[in-house]
């Protein structure tokens, strides 16, 4: 396994890849932003979209990795947005064909899994469909942290908090920022809610 490190003017950054890990996936750390994942995705981008050129779609960047000075786990998350559900299924036999592992929608319906392609780079790969309640709370949330630092630092806080959960109950994890999720969530579709200063 590689983590990832910071690069020079020019280079390649240098990816996280991860073996095999028993059904834990992805990095058991919770770490600053580091300013070269949005390269870490486009590089991933690249890849997906060429196994998905039969595909009509939109791969984008999602989760902590795509906002600027987040803290999150070091693995890009990405969503493929696809137009309806013939366009998942497409997507699923396309993917699968190019060597990613289709996990089913992992108990959240509307979002596709896959786990990255046998020594390939560690990421979250998803299809979802446009508009979609699984595709509206990555983007909602996401531009809601963008535009709104208070509440994203108050969001790392709570995820550095649980950090050491990664290591022993990665569901305890995911459930102790769950309540903390839904009302971003809920701020974010707010309509008279403004981006902080």
């Amino acid at each position: 396994m590689r983590a990832p490190c910071s690069a020079a003017a020019g280079d390649e950054p240098e990816l996280v890849v991860m073996a095999e890990d028993g059904g834990m996936h992805g990095l058991a750390t919770v770490v600053a932003y580091d300013p070269l994942w949005p390269q870490q995705f486009e590089r991933l981008r690249g890849q997906v979209d060429v196994a998905l050129a039969g595909v009509r779609h939109v791969t984008v960047h999602i989760g902590s990795t795509a906002v600027p000075g987040l803290a999150a786990k070091p693995i890009i998350d990405l969503d493929v947005v696809v137009a309806d559900r013939a366009g998942v299924a497409a997507a699923i036999d396309a993917l699968t064909a190019a060597g990613w592992r289709h996990e089913g929608d992992l108990g959240i319906p509307g979002r596709e899994a896959f786990h990255p392609r046998p020594g390939e780079v560690y990421h979250h790969l998803y299809v979802v469909v446009d508009g979609g309640p699984a595709h509206r709370d990555h983007v909602d949330l996401r531009d809601f942290l963008r535009g709104h630092p208070a509440q994203s630092a108050r969001y790392a806080a709570l995820k550095r908090q649980l950090a050491p959960l990664l290591e022993t109950d990665r569901t305890a994890y995911v459930q102790g920022k769950a309540d903390l999720i839904a009302e971003l969530l809920r701020q974010a579709r707010r309509a008279d809610l403004r981006p902080d200063p």
